[in-house]
């Protein structure tokens, strides 16, 4: 095939979840068809895709008959294997490429490629035993954060380390793999910046994200018009874009230090969930922005159309019962995105909320009272 996709091409998502799911309504407003490949039935993906395959990642040859019916795949989340990622390259164009994948799926060649580039990391020693962990605590001092080198998100595979006597259960907590020791930093608050980067380099920049987490979970996110580090946090992951040779979205996740310096402190080489308020809130969505990335086209305009803000709606929402859906859409400016996940569970994401509002601030009010309206009539 040529290097762009036009409308009314097919393009194939390695996952399946609500990234996945929102990246094929995009697709299909503009007139593509969607195909998506996961080892889960009935997904938030597949209920909008064209065709859903249902297969192991590790099942290479369905892979690439995957591939073979698709003009281009892309990924929705980097847990996917990389060696799914090259046997798809076989037969259609990946973007972003493998090997971006291969970089931001685990946190050890994450912080070596950042590193190595010169970009502001927080002191960090790669642990690949007990003696290792003990050694990094003495050396960073505690507390610090121990994180396991791959599929660890949400503060899965994650443990706090507040002095050397907790080496042994920290090493346990993260099932004694590769893992990396990172000292903790008193940030003053966590930041994301979205960036795309198109076929032939051309790079497009939202507003800084300011981010609040609860149980190592997004908890609701501001889109901030005026954070006074948005245009280092643009270089920051202009750079970070370019020597990835990323074709695609990436979502540089930041701690803004008291006095306004930055530190890397993630990657996500697709869209990201403190990104959804772009949905309702920009010119072009996140999610539209990875289409126009992968198929070749010109990037959209990231102009905020309004302030806004989102909040998080985690399964705990359904513990007493059915949310009152009609009592958060009572709020006339609060716009509600329900991913079609069968089972609700605590900490699992179901669904957002986004409030529109000139002042942000006004829409992160206007988001979490939307959210508390969900669960009211139940508490009464």
């Amino acid at each position: 095939m040529t290097a762009g996709a036009l409308p009314g091409a097919t393009i194939g998502v390695l996952g399946s979840g609500q990234l996945g799911r929102m990246f094929a309504i995009a697709a299909r407003r503009m007139g593509y068809r969607v195909h998506t490949f996961s080892p889960d039935y009935d997904t938030p993906t597949g209920q909008v895709a064209d065709i859903e395959v249902t297969a192991p990642y590790d099942d290479l040859d369905r892979v690439r008959e995957f591939a073979k019916r698709v003009d281009v795949v892309t990924f929705e989340f980097e847990n996917v294997s990389a060696a799914a990622a090259s046997a798809a390259a076989e037969h259609a164009p990946v973007r972003p490429d493998g090997n971006v994948l291969f970089v931001c799926q685990h946190r050890v060649r994450e912080k070596a490629f950042l590193s190595a580039g010169g970009f502001p990391v927080a002191p960090y020693r790669i642990i690949r035993s007990e003696d290792d962990l003990e050694r990094g605590i003495a050396e960073l001092g505690a507390p610090a954060v121990l994180k396991r080198a791959g599929f660890s998100y949400d503060g899965k595979g994650q443990a706090r380390v507040t002095s050397a006597a907790e080496a042994a259960a920290a090493w346990s907590s993260v099932g004694r793999e590769e893992a990396v020791l990172e000292a903790f930093v008193e940030f003053d608050h966590e930041a994301s910046i979205i960036v795309a980067r198109g076929l032939d380099g051309a790079t497009a920049e939202y507003a800084l994200l300011r981010n609040a987490h609860s149980r190592h979970i997004l908890d609701h996110t501001l889109l901030d018009l005026a954070h006074p580090a948005r245009e280092k946090a643009i270089e920051i992951a202009r750079a970070i874009a370019e020597r990835l040779d990323l074709v695609g979205v990436l979502c540089v996740e930041l701690f803004v230090m008291p006095g306004g310096a930055l530190l890397v402190n993630e990657l996500a080489p697709r869209p990201h969930n403190s990104g959804h308020l772009t949905i309702d809130a920009c010119a072009t969505s996140q999610f539209e922005q990875q289409l126009r990335t992968v198929c070749g086209l010109p990037l959209g305009s990231t102009r905020a159309l309004t302030g806004a803000a989102m909040t998080n709606l985690l399964g705990d929402l359904w513990s007493a019962g059915e949310p009152d859906w009609a009592a958060a859409c009572a709020f006339s400016e609060a716009k509600l995105h329900i991913y079609g996940k069968s089972e609700a569970r605590p900490g699992r994401k179901m669904g957002h909320i986004t409030a529109l509002a000139a002042d942000p601030r006004d829409a992160l009010r206007i988001a979490i009272a939307a959210r508390s309206a969900l669960t009211r009539a139940v508490r009464s």
